[in-house]
């Protein structure tokens, strides 16, 4: 198969939920299992997991809120209203219960989801990225390498215009344990897809939300930690055993792994080994 594709069972759609269309790629049977990708790549850094899964389970891969094919509303960027997005691409297509993988920004959306809605995710899955306001995020916020989560507005978008490859480029070698993993052929899709109208302008949104996003984690973890089986994974060369450090600020149950000779780019820089412990982990008995 080509980079990208899925398999060709899949179903792609244009779904209608909270306000907003999402782009959404869904397929196999089974058991229910949700795809969430973040900053940097879009849904189809799943494909490959997608296609592992698929003879055992139902895959859905949406694309975030203005992000990708999805559309590019004006507002809505707050991770907790994206968490009602994923319940929306649920309901409409009848699934009442899944097991939940994200990276990146995923894991921001995919927190809001598991609090809100405890009962709709039996089993959850973050890679690679911390949670606004939880654990030791205001340390986090500290290295010098996330400058960008306060890069914004209408003076940074005239900068990038036109140069999207360049912006991104610096996101795939910077955070990548070997740079040329991240091959040409996905820097060049990925490139194009950030290049559409809005989408610079959504990704700087997904990132100017945190502020929020830390608020609103505040309150849902006052509610209590999230009950559901938890695997926390980090790049080797990346967050490592800090996922499950800041994970077991908001989860009882948390299992740890590391996805070894990778940095945060784990579809991309080690896909063998990240679809291998996700597989694992879903069909375990906890």
């Amino acid at each position: 198969m080509r980079p990208f594709e899925f398999p060709q069972e899949f179903q792609t759609s244009e779904i209608a939920t909270n306000g907003t269309s999402l782009h959404v790629r869904c397929g196999g049977n089974g058991p229910a299992v949700l795809l969430l990708h973040g900053y940097g790549e879009t849904g189809d850094m799943w494909a490959p997991m997608a296609v592992d899964l698929a003879g055992e389970h139902t895959v859905v891969v949406p694309d975030l809120r203005g992000m990708g094919l999805s559309a590019k509303p004006a507002g809505g960027f707050d991770k907790k209203t994206q968490a009602a997005d994923m319940a929306g691409v649920l309901d409409q297509l009848g699934i009442a219960r899944a097991d939940l993988v994200t990276h990146d920004i995923g894991n921001m959306v995919g927190y809001a989801l598991a609090a809100q809605y405890p009962n709709r995710v039996t089993r959850f899955v973050l890679i690679d990225a911390p949670l606004p306001g939880i654990g030791p995020w205001e340390e986090i916020l500290k290295n010098p390498l996330l400058w960008h989560f306060r890069f914004g507005g209408p003076d940074m978008e005239r900068l990038v215009a036109g140069r999207e490859r360049i912006y991104l480029d610096r996101f795939w070698n910077e955070f990548s344990a070997t740079p040329s993993r991240f091959s040409e052929a996905a820097r060049e899709h990925y490139a194009k897809l950030y290049a559409l109208p809005g989408a610079m302008h959504s990704g700087f949104m997904q990132f100017a939300a945190f502020d929020q996003d830390a608020l609103d984690n505040k309150t849902f973890l006052a509610k209590g930690k999230l009950s559901m089986p938890v695997l926390a994974i980090g790049g080797e060369k990346s967050f490592a055993k800090t996922m499950a450090d800041v994970m077991r600020h908001a989860a009882v149950n948390v299992h740890e792994g590391v996805i070894p000779d990778s940095g945060h780019w784990i579809m991309e820089e080690n896909p063998t080994a990240t679809i291998s412990i996700v597989r694992k982990f879903l069909h375990s008995r906890l």
